[in-house]
């Protein structure tokens, strides 16, 4: 693949020339081959047959391999500190997944300090970048006292736009779970709300139930707060359909699904993000990612990175995760991890190549989108674009 220019990052618009599949994962467009994009500044200006390309400031020749948007990966823990390597290998050995093993990474994440959590948000945002991901939600959820989940969000607050407040987690050990909700619909709130654009509550037995998730999401949503819910992860029950009720723009999980539940999913706005790096890790069912698609939600994948249930970065495995365990098609999973999650977060600007979206892209050292799902582990991304600027 030839190099850009070396003025390429001091250049205003850039020609990415001889894409042999472009993947737009816009209904519209659908795949182009033979095509180009030329961007200017941070945004798409040009898209076309590679033969009619207009001239830019700088060049980046394909060579033949297939584009893609950047990820938008819409549900992501990266503000934490610990390793909870000991819970996976229990679980490994036959141990059931509760979901209590978030408070083992309060305890570290309380002892750390802002340097180390944002140490670990840098890497694992690096990371993602060099795997394609150009978006990223961030969570709090592992302070889960006034303080430390104001810091949280700060800390995620300078890696990305997209940061959510999670302080209806888990129930602190030792708290009453009505008194500890009711700090989370107030003080708690008040101290975050500068600091979030989103508000997320894990609706769960053993964690919020539906009336003390409906709180949270309430005061929240007064508060100016968009609204996520971590819904029907361990059991069916009433996440998911509250999230749709209030308007959420997603329910996140979605494991466990009456019809009731896809019923609402396919007739709201609300997205269905599903997360399969998840159930790999604790060894329970994979969503029906096909049962929901052909009901007509709209589906999206993300990584849930974290340091206990998904510790993974990559969007691409989990794009073979859906296509193997979930039954989705290639295409399906690669919209869904694209366009699917910037839905998710409720953008029109990320998510698809087109005409006035951001500048978000990555070129495969594959000829087609198909090899993300047909080599799964394999570092399929040679370069990534983002806001209009090449790396590697």
């Amino acid at each position: 693949m030839s190099a850009p220019q070396p003025d390429e990052n001091a250049a205003t618009s850039l020609l990415i020339a001889n894409i042999g599949e472009l993947f737009t994962a816009d209904p519209e467009t659908g795949i182009m081959n033979d095509a180009a994009i030329v961007t200017e500044g941070d945004r798409i200006a040009w898209i076309g047959l590679n033969a009619e390309a207009p001239q830019a400031d700088a060049r980046l020749d394909a060579g033949g391999r297939a584009v893609i948007p950047g990820f938008v990966d819409s549900h992501s823990h990266l503000v934490f500190a610990g390793d909870r390597h000991a819970e996976f290998a229990a679980r490994m050995s036959g141990e059931p997944y509760t979901g209590g093993g978030i408070r083992t990474t309060v305890a570290a994440t309380r002892m750390a300090s802002d340097e180390r959590l944002r140490a670990t948000a840098a890497r694992l945002t690096a990371e993602m970048l060099r795997q394609g991901t150009t978006t990223v939600e961030i969570k709090s959820g592992y302070g889960l006292t006034v303080a430390d989940e104001s810091r949280s969000l700060r800390i995620a607050g300078e890696f990305t736009a997209e940061t959510t407040y999670l302080g209806a987690h888990t129930v602190p050990a030792g708290a009453d779970p009505d008194e500890y909700t009711a700090l989370a619909c107030g003080p708690m709130l008040e101290a975050c709300a500068p600091h979030a654009k989103w508000a997320d509550v894990f609706c769960e037995r053993g964690a919020f139930d539906g009336d003390q998730a409906r709180a949270v999401l309430t005061a929240s949503a007064k508060a100016g707060l968009g609204l996520r819910v971590h819904a029907n992860q361990l059991t069916a029950g009433p996440g998911v359909r509250l999230a749709v009720e209030l308007g959420a723009a997603s329910a996140d999980h979605c494991t466990h699904l009456t019809y009731a539940d896809v019923d609402a999913l396919a007739n709201g706005d609300t997205v269905a993000t599903l997360l399969p790096g998840a159930e790999f890790s604790t060894r329970s069912p994979y969503p029906d990612a096909r049962r929901l698609i052909d009901a007509g939600a709209t589906v999206a994948l993300a990584t849930d990175c974290n340091p206990g249930s998904s510790f993974t970065s990559s969007m691409a495995f989990c794009i073979a995760l859906a296509v193997r365990e979930m039954h989705m098609t290639p295409a399906e999973a690669l919209t869904a991890a694209t366009a699917g999650g910037a839905q998710a977060l409720r953008r029109a600007d990320i998510g698809r190549l087109v005409v006035g979206a951001r500048a978000d892209l990555a070129v495969l050292d594959a000829p087609s989108h198909v090899h993300l799902a047909y080599r799964p582990g394999t570092p399929l991304i040679e370069t990534v674009v983002h806001d209009g600027t090449a790396t590697r």
